[in-house]
């Protein structure tokens, strides 16, 4: 096997709610750019340990703006019918 490295190495902050805010370039789950989610494996520890350190600055306005949006979106339901005969 020529890549030994995992997929998600151990200090990965990944909550599995990838969804990248289009206006900040993050994700809404874990607050990396989609090019440190893809090279995180790859990266130095020196450089995940900063990126680790900065995520928690970076999800306050994620969490914000995820729940304005929750907000805003329509949930269509439909009612139930019953038949009363």
């Amino acid at each position: 096997m020529e890549n030994d490295l995992p997929l998600e190495p151990e200090d990965s902050p990944c909550q599995l709610v990838c969804s990248i805010d289009k206006e900040s370039n993050m994700c809404f789950g874990c607050g990396r750019t989609p090019e440190e989610i893809a090279n995180w494996p790859l990266r130095a520890e020196a450089d995940r340990k900063r990126i680790l350190s900065e995520l928690p600055a970076r999800m306050p306005p994620l969490r914000i703006k995820l729940a304005e949006r929750r907000s805003r979106r329509r949930v269509n339901k439909r009612r139930r019918q019953t038949n009363t005969n």
